[in-house]
């Protein structure tokens, strides 16, 4: 009865032994496997930050040789290849030109042009967004047997170049490899955009501030060539006043008069009268926007009397809003507080804000001036009644040589520059200007300091 036992005892333990066997095998698969996924994480994990280092550089550049380089140099060194250059193309002449080579001897395809006629099999793949791989069958002179892997350099519009990577005959790119270096060729294909888009931008900019001194020059030359006839014709027309005065018996009162009220006589002299100094404050403001943009507009900071020079100032005015049957009134408090400023720029600010006034009220309306004081600010302000701005012109109004379309009811024409001046003479003075339109009124509102920092 024992021998059974044993035999069955020796059964059980050599199936033990083969089950323990079994899973010790199971474990160094297990383990093997481990190993090497872990080794794979690794590597992902290596190529993931080779990319993005990569990544980070062309994205930095905006030059293409730099562009090209870095991803060259970078590849060769994460994927140890032995070689690499990269190439543009210029597919209206159906030529790729080397702009970067990595070599361990001296370098030999750099500035290369090659014709892609001549290696149509190849360019024919590359150009269709398609990599190959491939090994030499003759040998290289200077290379000797060696394997090669190119890649096109894409976007979503064209193939600008290729990435050639070269490595001893037997070795060829595994997968991950080959995802990382199209992954590195996308990123340049994007950075090469960024780049040509830029320089178009670069070349843009030249050429428009080219344009802009041009013009400038030009509209100085003609400024500076008009002032004298201009003041040629201020001066004739002062003299031909007294004259009229003196043998026609035309008197200040008739010139007062509104236009459809004065005599023939008196009409056309207020005409040319007002075109000749419209014509003087064009090319004057011409030349002083000219000056404001270079930064060399002269100024005086002076105590300003504000009782004594507003008044002045808006009574020059009353004949025209008289003879277009306007009411032009001011309104000045007594306990003003001192302003120190430049007075010629603030004359011409307020001076251009009153014509515009009277260039847009209509007849049977007002146009009202105001003058208040701050702690440390002094307000002037111009209301013209009877008219609207839209809010869409009211972001342009003080724009260059813009003028609101359909809202001049006298007709009178014009650059567009006066309010342009008047915001930089404003800023000029360390001001603010602002326009708000509503309730059959716009409102023009002129902030100043009390003191300008010129004076402290």
């Amino acid at each position: 009865m024992s021998l059974p036992t044993s035999l069955s005892e020796s059964t059980e333990k050599a199936d033990l032994l083969g089950a323990l066997a079994q899973i010790q095998q199971e474990k160094e698969e297990l383990s093997r496997s481990l190993e090497s996924t872990q080794a794979e994480l690794n590597t992902a994990l290596l190529l993931e930050g080779t990319l993005k280092r990569i990544t980070d550089r062309v994205r930095d550049s905006l030059d293409e040789e730099q562009i090209l380089q870095a991803a060259g140099d970078e590849l060769v060194e994460a994927l140890g290849a032995k070689e690499a250059n990269t190439a543009l193309y210029d597919l209206e002449q159906g030529t790729s030109t080397v702009y970067y080579e990595f070599a361990k001897g001296s370098n030999t395809m750099r500035g290369r042009v090659s014709q892609m006629e001549a290696y149509s099999e190849v360019y024919h793949q590359l150009l269709a967004g398609q990599y190959l791989q491939f090994c030499s069958v003759s040998p290289n002179p200077q290379r000797g047997h060696v394997s090669m892997f190119a890649a096109p350099i894409l976007d979503d519009r064209d193939v600008l170049g290729d990435l050639w990577l070269i490595n001893d005959k037997d070795r060829c790119l595994p997968e991950l490899d080959i995802r990382l270096v199209q992954q590195v060729t996308n990123q340049c294909a994007i950075a090469i955009r960024q780049a040509r888009l830029y320089q178009e931008s670069q070349s843009q900019v030249r050429e428009l501030e080219h344009v802009n001194t041009l013009k400038d020059d030009f509209l100085s030359s003609v400024s500076h060539e008009l002032r004298t006839p201009g003041t040629s014709m201020r001066v004739a027309l002062q003299r031909l006043g007294v004259t009229l005065a003196q043998e026609y018996g035309l008197k200040d009162e008739e010139l007062e008069k509104p236009q459809t009220e004065q005599s023939r006589l008196a009409r056309y002299y207020c005409i040319l009268q007002e075109e000749c100094e419209r014509e003087i404050s064009l090319i004057n403001d011409l030349l002083d926007l000219q000056r404001l943009d270079v930064g060399n507009h002269p100024m005086m900071i002076q105590p300003i009397e504000l009782l004594n020079w507003l008044p002045s100032l808006v009574s020059g005015f009353k004949p025209r809003a008289i003879s277009r049957g306007q009411q032009l009134k001011l309104s000045v408090p007594e306990n003003l507080p001192e302003l120190r400023s430049d007075l010629a720029s603030i004359d011409r600010i307020l001076a251009e804000l009153i014509n515009n006034a009277c260039k847009y009220t209509p007849p049977d309306h007002d146009i009202d001036v105001s003058v208040s004081g701050g702690p440390h600010t002094l307000q002037l302000r111009v209301v013209n009644t009877g008219v609207e701005i839209e809010e869409k012109e009211l972001e342009r109004i003080f724009d260059k040589f813009y003028r609101v379309p359909s809202a001049d009811p006298w007709k009178q024409g014009g650059t567009g520059l006066g309010l342009a001046l008047a915001q930089k003479l404003v800023a000029h003075l360390e001001g603010d200007i602002a326009v708000e339109s509503g309730s059959n009124q716009v409102v023009f509102t002129v902030e100043l300091p009390l003191v300008h920092s010129g004076s402290r």
